[in-house]
């Protein structure tokens, strides 16, 4: 794809990227002129990223293809302190061994999205520098610079404080360590762009600052809307969990569904966010109405998950649906969990069934689930949370076939 590096602010604007820019005239005028360097942080606190992170990815992604330079910061260092951003209490404090292994779950992902190498993207970790700083000298050198009053007026640390909900000394620093890598990247890299979600505006504005006061630099941020659907659900957030990126965790036919079940209001402006489709083709799909808009659906998942898993994987899990859900047909590449044949045969409840199979997040959540009429065995709708399976709850597939919903299936299969 050949754009002008001019492009990058307008992309982002007409696809619906942007909140709020510092000094936009100068920066739109600095990528016009050169190719900037612009990063994103991911804090390593889960073995994968989400549907929640992928704002961010694309916003990475859009400003390597307008012909930027991104740059993928892991928190290898910030996660062992905790953004209160957002949150009403503190992280889980995580150990070294786990946080690498986070980080190595993490870094999968940014290869489908971001092209690496000499002059192209770069993926750095800010463990590199937190891990070992002296913490006498960072406070001579670096901790003057923040003024303690104007620290308590950001919103992460107000809302935890008029709450009365603590508030630790580490997770305090944190905005300190986050505008220090800012500051670094700049140093390191030539980085003057620090884009994230609206939330983390207080903080990059205060890595801009730090940097004008100790580097005498022109910084800038950029940040874009949080997303939530059109009834006001978390994106990313299913009755089962998270839909994390990794395809250990949630397979692509689970990611195309997910994406196929997106509400009607939300399918053209996650077109924008979370496609590459061209303008004219979101407009020709917007203009779909009635019974028609499933099909601008089908195209939202399909285009978002060749995002990710790559286009074959993508066709595949359109193709599952399409047998399971307009042919009828069980199809053999709807996702399955092996079960030992043992267990089966001495009976397996189907609380526990539908929590292995990942359609719900617990037991509990199963028994609600139940109660309102949303699993099915084998196309059955499950009324009995004490219902037992058995070899005799095998197709002729030698599979039992579990359901939530309409549109989630997985394959119970013995070995």
């Amino acid at each position: 794809m050949t754009t002008f590096k001019s492009d990058f602010l307008n992309v982002l604007s007409s696809r619906g990227f942007i909140q709020q820019i510092s000094e936009p005239d100068a920066l739109d005028a600095l990528a016009c002129e050169k190719a900037i360097t612009a990063y994103i942080g991911f804090d390593c606190t889960a073995p994968s990223l989400h549907v929640g992170n992928l704002v961010s990815i694309m916003l990475l992604y859009w400003l390597q293809q307008t012909g930027h330079r991104p740059i993928a910061l892991m928190g290898g260092g910030t996660t062992r302190v905790g953004d209160p951003s957002g949150k009403d209490e503190s992280r889980r404090l995580l150990s070294d061994e786990a946080i690498a292994q986070n980080l190595s779950g993490i870094r999968e992902v940014f290869g489908k999205f971001l092209t690496f190498g000499e002059g192209k993207a770069l993926m750095a970790n800010n463990a590199d520098w937190l891990n070992n700083l002296n913490y006498v000298d960072f406070l001579r050198d670096i901790g003057r610079h923040f003024s303690v009053n104007r620290m308590l007026a950001f919103d992460s640390v107000k809302l935890r404080l008029e709450r009365q909900q603590e508030l630790s000394f580490l997770e305090f620093n944190y905005m300190i360590l986050q505008a220090y890598d800012f500051v670094e990247l700049y140093k390191r890299y030539g980085c003057v762009l620090q884009m994230g979600g609206s939330d983390q505006w207080g903080n990059i504005v205060n890595g801009i600052d730090l940097g004008r006061r100790i580097a005498n630099a022109q910084l800038f941020a950029l940040t874009s809307p949080l997303i939530t659907t059109a009834s006001g659900a978390k994106m990313g957030k299913t009755a089962a969990g998270a839909v994390w990126l990794n395809p250990d965790l949630v397979s692509p036919y689970d990611y195309w569904q997910y994406w196929r079940n997106t509400e009607d209001g939300d399918v053209v402006r996650f077109l924008k966010l979370f496609t590459v489709l061209p303008a004219d083709e979101i407009a020709r799909l917007a203009a779909l109405r009635g019974a028609d808009i499933n099909e601008a659906k089908k195209v939202l998942a399909t285009e978002a998950t060749a995002l990710l898993h790559g286009r074959p994987a993508a066709e595949e899990a359109a193709a599952t649906a399409r047998k399971t859900f307009e042919e009828g047909a069980l199809a053999e590449t709807l996702p399955a969990v092996e079960i030992a044949a043992s267990d089966l045969k001495q009976g397996l409840g189907a609380l526990t069934a539908f929590h292995k199979a990942g359609l719900v997040a617990s037991t509990s959540e199963a028994r609600r689930q139940i109660k309102a009429g949303g699993l099915r065995v084998n196309d059955v709708t499950v009324t009995d949370e004490k219902m037992v399976l058995t070899p005799k709850d095998l197709s002729p597939e030698g599979v039992i076939k579990l359901s939530l919903g309409k549109k989630r299936h997985v394959l119970i299969r013995p070995s």
